[in-house]
C-alpha cells in the first residue's frame, strides 16, 4: 500500500492529477491542475457516435491534461497501453510493487463500485492505482469520498471496455521530479496561450468556439430531420456530457475562473480577477442551458422551451466564450 493522500476531485483526471503531484511533493489545488492543462474545451463531432448519438465534449481528449501539465512543470512521466490483458496487469503489478502509484483509464460500466444511474459505456474515466493485497487492488477515484477495491478480475475487465475509445489498458505514472518548486508563471503562461488557441484558432468547424456554433445550428434542425424522439435522445446526450460526466461543462467554466483568481498575482494581472467573473457568468450560462434542457427533455411544465429558443442561448454562451477568450489572449500576449 502506497502512502497516497486520497483527495476527491470535481474532477477524475484533473483530480489524479493534482493527487499525483501532491504524492510527489508538488502541491497545487485541482483549478491550477487545470489551466496549466489548457483543460477547457469544446467539441461537437456528429461523425463519432457514442451509443448512437453524436459525440459532445467539453473537454481535451482523456490524457492530455496530464500529459500538458507534466510537460509544462518538466516532469518526466510514462504512458503505456497493450494488446494484451495479462502483460497489461503484470506491468500495473510491477509499478505498484515498487511503491509507483499508477494513474489507468478505464470504463464505467462495470466499476462495481459505481452507482448504476451512472454507470453507462463511458471509456475515459480515470483512477490511481495506490496499492494490492493478493487478488485486491485500492485505488484512489477522485469522484469518490473515500478508497475503493477491484479485483483483479474486475480491474482487468474495466481497463479492457469496449465501445468508442476503447481505453486499451492504458496507464500512466511520474519517472522522475526534477523540482518540487517549479516555474509557475511559465507554465500557467503556457497553458493560457494554448486553451485561447484551441477555442478560437481550430480552422475546423467542430472544436472551439465555432462547435458551439454549429451545435445551435443542427439543433435547430433536429426535430425537423430526426424526429421528436431521435431529437430527444440527442439532447439528453449533450446535457449528459455537459453535466454528468467529469463535469466538463459548466464545472470545467467555474474551475477556470477559480484557476485565474489563482494566476492573477503570479502574473501580476489583477485584470484576470474581472475575467474570472466573467468565466463564472459563461458557467451559469451552460447551467442554466443544462435546466432548461433537462426540462424540455423530460417534458416537465408547460413553457419548456423549444430547439430554437436553445440553440439561441448556445449561440449567446458561443459569443460570450469568443469574447472571453479573445479578452484573455490580448492580456496574456502583453507579458
Amino acid at each position: 500500500m502506497i502512502n497516497f493522500e486520497h483527495k476527491p476531485a470535481a474532477h477524475c483526471e484533473s483530480g489524479v492529477t493534482t493527487n499525483m503531484l501532491n504524492y510527489y511533493g508538488i502541491r497545487l489545488t485541482e483549478p491550477m491542475v487545470l489551466g496549466i492543462g489548457a483543460g477547457v474545451f469544446f467539441s461537437y463531432m456528429p461523425f463519432i457516435t457514442l451509443q448512437g448519438m453524436p459525440v459532445v465534449s467539453f473537454r481535451p481528449l482523456p490524457g492530455h491534461i496530464f500529459a500538458r501539465v507534466m510537460k509544462r512543470l518538466k516532469i518526466n512521466i510514462s504512458t503505456r497501453r497493450f494488446l494484451n490483458e495479462n502483460h497489461s496487469m503484470k506491468a500495473l503489478d510491477k509499478l505498484v510493487d515498487k511503491g509507483v502509484p499508477v494513474g489507468i483509464v478505464v470504463g464505467v460500466f462495470f466499476l462495481p463500485y459505481f452507482p448504476k444511474e451512472f454507470r453507462f459505456h463511458f471509456n475515459a474515466h480515470n483512477l490511481c492505482v495506490i496499492g494490492k493485497k493478493d487478488d485486491i487492488y485500492t485505488v484512489s477515484d477522485p469522484v469518490s469520498l473515500e478508497l475503493n477495491e477491484l479485483n483483479h478480475t474486475d480491474l482487468k475487465r474495466v481497463r479492457f471496455a469496449k465501445g468508442t475509445y476503447p481505453p486499451m489498458g492504458k496507464m500512466y505514472w511520474v519517472n522522475h521530479v526534477n523540482s518540487t518548486s517549479p516555474d509557475l508563471k511559465a507554465a500557467i503562461i503556457d497553458g493560457i496561450k494554448m486553451n485561447c488557441h484551441r477555442m478560437l484558432d481550430i480552422p475546423i468547424p467542430y472544436f472551439g468556439v465555432k462547435g458551439i456554433y454549429l451545435l445551435a445550428k443542427h439543433m435547430r434542425l433536429w426535430e425537423e430531420k430526426a424526429g421528436a424522439r431521435k431529437a430527444a435522445l440527442q439532447l439528453a446526450q449533450v446535457i449528459r456530457m455537459l453535466e454528468e460526466i467529469g463535469t466538463g461543462g459548466a464545472g470545467f467554466r467555474y474551475m477556470y475562473a477559480a484557476f485565474l483568481q489563482e494566476a492573477a498575482p503570479i502574473l501580476g494581472k489583477p485584470e484576470y480577477l474581472d475575467l474570472s467573473k466573467q468565466m463564472t457568468g459563461i458557467g451559469d450560462l451552460w447551467r442554466d442551458f443544462a435546466c432548461e434542457a433537462a426540462r424540455k427533455f423530460k417534458k416537465r411544465g408547460e413553457n419548456t422551451l423549444t430547439y430554437d429558443q436553445l440553440a439561441d442561448k448556445l449561440v449567446h454562451i458561443a459569443d460570450g466564450e469568443k469574447q472571453f477568450f479573445t479578452q484573455l489572449r490580448q492580456s496574456i500576449q502583453s507579458i
